[in-house]
């Protein structure tokens, strides 16, 4: 099992990225699910923990067949997905993501939010054994190279400034000079137990989970004037908006290919 702890900072408070967050992943979400791919909403409601307090749960299925590397989809069925389940006690978060059709791979993630610039040694409160065998790496939204398909001039936090807080864009060694700054503490755990294959697809899913951290929080930084002004009302009213057209996408389009595979077998 791999255990890597992901610092991401960004030019934001714990509170203001309470909404931030919630708004990049919907907005997030339906940008990215399209021909019956991406991400379907199956549950999204409050829940509760003895430690943690009142909180929200959500479940997904994450519809990506087409976007892994030929050697996986060779292991697998056409219709794949991948659960994700979340539980949002912020500023403390939890999220598993697991498959069906692959019982031996698991992988977990704990969050949790300060306002710092990731000095924190120990924020996700691992183990000895963990700290151990755990490996830090400090992400940088501005200047961490990043995937040319994920590329968007307008969400370059190098060049972009924020008309509603004047905040961007970061020049280099920002993470030191920023106010205000905040850290997403992330500890990832990926397991998969199948011989011959165990490192393999433990480093490309740490390289999929890197490139999306990176992702999102540039997003929910490049978005902020679009969320700044929201209060917990709104972005759950937009959350409720956003799924119901993201899956709407994902169920159009997957019934447009049953259609076109159907009268393919029969002419």
């Amino acid at each position: 099992m791999l255990l890597k702890e992901y610092r991401v900072c960004m030019p934001l408070t714990v509170e203001e990225y309470r909404i931030g967050q919630l708004y990049m992943i919907a907005k997030h979400s339906n940008e990215q699910s399209d021909k019956g791919e991406g991400v379907e909403v199956v549950k999204n409601e409050p829940c509760e923990h003895s430690q943690h307090g009142k909180g929200q749960y959500t479940e997904k299925r994450v519809h990506l067949n087409s976007r892994l590397p030929t050697w996986i989809r060779a292991l697998i069925p056409n219709i794949f997905y991948v659960t994700e389940k979340a539980w949002n006690y912020y500023p403390f978060t939890k999220t598993e993501y697991t498959c069906s059709f692959i019982p031996r791979f698991i992988v977990q993630i704990e969050t949790r939010y300060e306002n710092n610039n990731g000095t924190s040694h120990n924020a996700l409160h691992l183990s000895d054994e963990e700290l151990q065998c755990r490996e830090v790496l400090d992400l940088d939204i501005a200047y961490d190279p990043m995937p040319d398909k994920h590329y968007k001039e307008a969400e370059d936090c190098t060049k972009f400034k924020s008309q509603k807080t004047g905040r961007g864009p970061l020049e280099r060694g920002w993470r030191n000079t920023s106010e205000p700054i905040m850290c997403s503490y992330k500890g990832v755990k990926v397991k998969f137990e199948v011989y011959g294959l165990q490192t393999k697809v433990e480093g490309f899913t740490h390289k999929a989970v890197k490139d999306i951290l990176l992702l999102g929080h540039r997003q929910a930084f490049a978005w902020i004037d679009e969320w700044y002004d929201m209060k917990i009302e709104d972005i759950r009213e937009y959350e409720q908006k956003m799924n119901l057209e993201t899956n709407k996408k994902i169920k159009s389009s997957a019934s447009s290919g049953s259609l076109q595979n159907a009268s393919s077998s029969t002419s």
